[in-house]
């Protein structure tokens, strides 16, 4: 059982983070933000696989102005990721965010920082303070070195002076990231702010990668530190549609029972006996459980020999086979289908279940967080 690391809990809207809220699941759209339309329309694609935190970049003040109605047609807490520009950060919070993300030491000098950390008080708007490996103070560089696995002091010094210059000016509401693209800085650089701060942490490996070395990477830093207890948001980041960035999060999350949000899916490698294209239905149906909510087994397998003995633990499992194949519940035979019309076959009775699980657990999915993603 992994004991979480005790944090403050801070309200992005009324999202709480930290304390004994969930690991919550946080990305960031790739649209440009002033295009309020577009952006309104991925962020509703990444509420619908989970995305619970979304951030959106404020790079200009066509972006800060359509905050305003990008939040107003969102369910979900709306962050602003600023750089360098105070008055976009003020700019951002006064057009509705519900928290920003600053590196407290480029946003300006301290008196523009001041203005900014007074709005976000008036405004009660959240400060992630986000520093990275490549934007730390050149003071912190001359004296401590670029940081690395086996030193990282220069990041972990740098986020808390700039949390500290937060605290000076009145403001608590905090949250803190320091990422690194290398795997095992990454992960001693938290290990040691973990241990001189109970501040909520954000977890993340900036610049990770594709999909393949993106989830390698995120996986074994945030595996590793979610273990030891470390993080109270997280962001897988691949350049991918942001929609395969949560995916990856839930699979983490759910391979360490932590959150078990949705159907588990299991499917076979394949191999020589497969005789149907299993990619291609694997990839169907991991699309449709990543907007389920239910906690089944979903099993699909190459062959109609093996299939229902291997996942034989599966609520519901499909298994291919030549020209015909079959259905299957708990590793009894349910029904068996033409080729042609097994992929529908099979998504309607897995919506049917979903939607049963749903009808009778309604009690359940409200009061439980790591089922509804509240807190």
């Amino acid at each position: 059982m992994i004991a979480r690391r005790k944090t403050r809990k801070i309200m992005i809207g009324p999202f709480g983070v930290g304390g004994n809220a969930p690991i919550s699941v946080q990305s960031m759209t790739n649209t440009n933000t002033a295009d309020y339309e577009a952006t309104i329309a991925q962020i509703n694609e990444l509420s619908e696989v989970g995305c619970e935190l979304v951030r959106v970049a404020v790079p200009d003040m066509a972006a800060a102005r359509a905050i305003t109605a990008i939040r107003d047609a969102i369910t979900i807490p709306l962050i602003g990721d600023i750089h360098f520009d105070w008055r976009l950060a003020i700019a951002a919070i006064e057009h509705g965010v519900q928290a920003i993300r600053i590196n407290p030491g480029n946003i300006g000098g301290s008196r523009k920082l001041a203005r900014v950390v007074e709005c976000a008080r008036q405004h009660q708007v959240p400060i992630r303070v986000g520093v990275n490996s490549g934007s730390i103070e050149k003071d912190l560089l001359r004296t401590y070195g670029y940081p690395t696995a086996d030193n990282p002091r220069a990041l972990v010094t740098s986020a808390l002076r700039n949390v500290e210059m937060i605290e000076k000016l009145g403001w608590d509401q905090i949250k803190i990231s320091i990422k690194s693209a290398d795997v095992l800085t990454t992960v001693n650089s938290y290990r040691a702010l973990a241990e001189r701060t109970d501040y909520p942490l954000h977890l993340g490996v900036t610049e990770a990668g594709g999909l393949l070395a993106g989830t390698v990477k995120s996986s074994v830093a945030l595996g590793i530190l979610l273990h030891e207890g470390i993080g109270d948001t997280i962001r897988i980041s691949l350049t991918r549609p942001p929609t395969e960035e949560v995916r990856v999060a839930y699979e983490l999350l759910r391979a360490l029972k932590i959150r078990m949000r949705g159907p588990e899916l299991i499917s076979c490698p394949t191999c020589g006996r497969t005789k149907i294209d299993l990619f291609c239905l694997a990839d169907q149906v991991e699309k449709l459980v990543q907007t389920m909510r239910s906690p089944l087994k979903v099993a699909v397998m190459g062959c109609v020999v093996n299939g229902p003995g291997e996942a034989k633990e599966a609520d519901i499992g499909v298994a291919g086979g030549n020209g015909v194949g079959i259905i299957f519940k708990k590793g009894r035979i349910y029904k068996k289908v033409a080729e042609e019309h097994l992929v529908d076959a099979f998504i309607e009775e897995l919506t049917e279940m979903d939607r049963q699980w749903m009808a009778a657990h309604t009690k359940e999915v409200a009061d439980d967080p790591s089922l509804t993603g509240s807190g």
